[in-house]
């Protein structure tokens, strides 16, 4: 099979913070290597939580520059242990202000075009807020993946991004197409994780949505395997929360929109 027909460009975003957009995106990436796919990782969050775990450096070529013209993509990509990415800048907390034009949305998208012959998958992290890094990433993407911690804030925060999904796909991305509400941080025991998947259930029905089958647990290998700056499928192979993600990945595979 030629992974290159694959092609597709996921965001990973929810407005609350803490909700595992960057363990996400980090093992998706990794997830979809270790089958034979070619992903590129770009991180659009002024944290730069993604580039730490990663390994690549916070300095020099970055998504802002690749933003604001300065530089192409393919100069800013940097090869890591972890695969290649796009590191981000602290900079881009100001991106609000610095990209007021006409057209702002499509930035990243037109920079990202001449990469998507090179890449199997391009997959997004983005930051806990819907600005326009967020937008832009939206616009950009044929896929949304919405990670949610297994608690009553992180569904509400799914709420409030669902407002922002309205505009993007009247104006700027009809065809985004919104994969399904990954929980994270889930204890399929606890009665408590039980009734937050039954609430997620409703709100992936508004959304003309689901919530993946697949789970995350807790765990505190993934917090190993970012403080040791490998993927967690390198670092824990064998581990649970490893297998939890293994599953997402082939789930996404085989149903993905």
């Amino acid at each position: 099979m030629n992974k290159m027909n694959t092609a597709r460009t996921y965001t990973i975003t929810n407005q609350k913070g803490g909700a595992g957009k960057t363990t996400t995106a980090a093992a998706l990436a990794s997830g979809l290597a270790l089958k034979g796919y070619n992903p590129l990782l770009i991180d659009l969050d002024p944290q730069t939580n993604l580039s730490f775990c990663t390994g690549a450096r916070t300095t020099g070529a970055s998504i802002l520059g690749v933003l604001t013209g300065e530089i192409s993509a393919a100069a800013a990509i940097q090869h890591t242990g972890a695969g290649d990415i796009i590191p981000a800048s602290k900079h881009l907390s100001g991106a609000d202000l610095l990209f007021t034009d006409t057209g702002k949305e499509y930035r990243l998208k037109e920079a990202l075009e001449p990469l998507r012959g090179q890449y199997s998958h391009i997959i997004i992290d983005t930051p806990p807020a819907l600005g326009v890094l967020t937008v832009n990433a939206l616009t950009a993407s044929e896929g949304l993946i919405i990670p949610a911690q297994a608690d009553i804030f992180s569904l509400q925060g799914i709420e409030r991004l669902s407002e922002t999904l309205q505009p993007v796909k009247r104006y700027t991305n009809p065809g985004l197409q919104i994969e399904g509400i990954l929980l994270t941080r889930y204890a399929a025991r606890s009665v408590l994780s039980r009734e937050i998947s039954q609430l997620a259930q409703q709100i992936a029905a508004k959304l003309q949505t689901k919530v993946f089958r697949a789970t995350i647990r807790d765990s505190v290998t993934v917090k190993e395997a970012q403080i040791s700056k490998r993927s967690l499928f390198d670092y824990a192979p064998r581990a649970k929360v490893t297998a939890d993600y293994a599953a997402f990945i082939d789930e996404l595979l085989t149903e993905g929109r």
